[in-house]
């Protein structure tokens, strides 16, 4: 793999999306528990968002816990809890050194309480921060989260706020988890698998998508470099041509 010349690392995409996927495997594969892939997933996420950061990429979203997830099993994920609990600590213990800002997109309210308030004291005191925004996907999921927004607006609407007839796509925009926040250009799911899983099926309907057969926790900045390589390579029209 090569590394980004200095063309591509002026015209990294703004935003791109990761589908953090294979920790499990990538255990499985090594004779541990799933929990080591997770954590070994987390050290890849800190390499990876720093790496986003020095490169110039503005808006890094990263799908941390599926609404889905909860069906796995109680010991994995208080084990991925643990985890996320660990690293906003030191995050907020770092944020001035990281210049990171971070929001999180998702239901938070099934997330137990220090979990929840370590959310809130994250965003509240990285907004100040522009170097890069990592917005985490945590008990996340893309239908729910277009239900969410729906009934918003439906409430709205019935408080006489809004008219029905009104909405388009930009205001809709405005009742999701990611408001204010541009679509991705790029979106990677490593691991080999090729589905996006629930991940912002609103935000990506014009996204660049680069599956990768790489486990996420194995994942290293030559293979972003990689999938940006390919971005650059494609041909983006929106439907025009």
């Amino acid at each position: 793999m090569m590394a980004l010349s200095m063309d591509d690392k002026r015209s990294v995409p703004r935003h791109i999306a990761i589908i953090m996927d294979g920790n499990g495997r990538w255990a499985k594969n090594k004779g541990l528990p799933r929990t080591a892939g997770h954590k070994a997933g987390g050290e890849t996420f800190r390499r990876i968002a720093n790496y986003c950061r020095d490169i110039g990429v503005k808006y890094l979203t990263v799908y941390a816990f599926s609404t889905e997830n909860w069906k796995r099993s109680e010991e994995e994920v208080g084990g991925i809890m643990l985890l996320l609990e660990r690293y906003l600590t030191e995050a907020l213990r770092d944020m001035e050194k990281n210049g990171v800002c971070f929001r999180f997109f998702g239901d938070l309210s099934r997330l137990r309480p220090k979990l929840r308030k370590l959310c809130e004291d994250a965003e509240a005191r990285s907004s100040q921060y522009h170097d890069v925004q990592v917005n985490f996907c945590l008990n996340y999921g893309g239908r729910d989260e277009i239900i969410r927004a729906a009934r918003a607006f439906a409430a709205d609407v019935a408080a006489g706020k809004r008219s029905a007839d009104s909405l388009t796509e930009a205001d809709f925009d405005n009742y999701l988890d990611s408001a204010g926040v541009p679509d991705p250009e790029l979106v990677i799911r490593p691991s080999g698998e090729m589905r996006t899983s629930n991940f912002l099926p609103w935000q990506s309907a014009y996204s660049e998508f680069v599956f990768m057969n790489v486990l996420w926790p194995d994942f290293m900045p030559e293979h972003l470099d990689e999938a940006i390589e390919e971005y650059h390579r494609r041909e983006r029209r929106f439907g025009g041509a």
